[in-house]
C-alpha cells in the first residue's frame, strides 16, 4: 500500500471510529442542570451510574465518570442505599434525554465533587 492510500485508509478508520463513539455514547451538553430524586440503584461496574426517580415520576440516569474521580471524591457503592435522597449537579445530555454527566452528587447531605473544577466551592 502506498503512503497516500495508507493515509486515506487511516483517515477513514478514524472517522468511522469517531462516528461510532458519538452514536454509542450520549454526549453531555454544555448547560449545567440539577435534578433531585430518590436513589433507585447504583452501579459501579463500567459505566458507573446512578438511577434516580424524580418527584415528577421521571427516571434519570446519572453517569458518574471515571472510577479514579469517584475514588478521589470518596464516592463508592457504600455511600448510598436505594431510597435515599440524591441531588445532582451536572451536564444534561445534549439530546434532552433524562441523562446527566455528574459534576457533584449530594447523597444524604454529603457532597461528592467528581469535577471540582466545574462546581462552586462546598458551603
Amino acid at each position: 500500500m502506498t503512503f497516500p492510500r495508507l493515509g486515506l485508509a487511516l483517515a477513514a478508520a478514524l472517522a468511522t471510529t469517531a462516528a461510532f463513539a458519538q452514536e454509542g455514547e450520549p454526549q453531555a451538553g454544555e448547560q449545567k442542570a440539577q435534578v433531585t430524586g430518590e436513589l433507585q440503584s447504583i452501579s459501579m461496574t463500567p459505566p458507573p451510574q446512578l438511577e434516580l426517580l424524580a418527584p415528577d415520576g421521571a427516571r434519570w440516569i446519572i453517569d458518574l465518570g471515571e472510577p479514579e474521580r469517584m475514588e478521589r471524591a470518596g464516592l463508592d457503592a457504600e455511600a448510598a442505599q436505594p431510597g435515599v435522597a440524591v441531588h445532582v449537579l451536572g451536564l444534561r445530555a445534549a439530546d434532552g434525554e433524562n441523562r446527566m454527566q455528574a459534576l457533584r452528587v449530594t447523597i444524604d447531605g454529603t457532597a461528592y465533587d467528581l469535577h471540582p473544577e466545574e462546581v462552586e466551592p462546598k458551603t
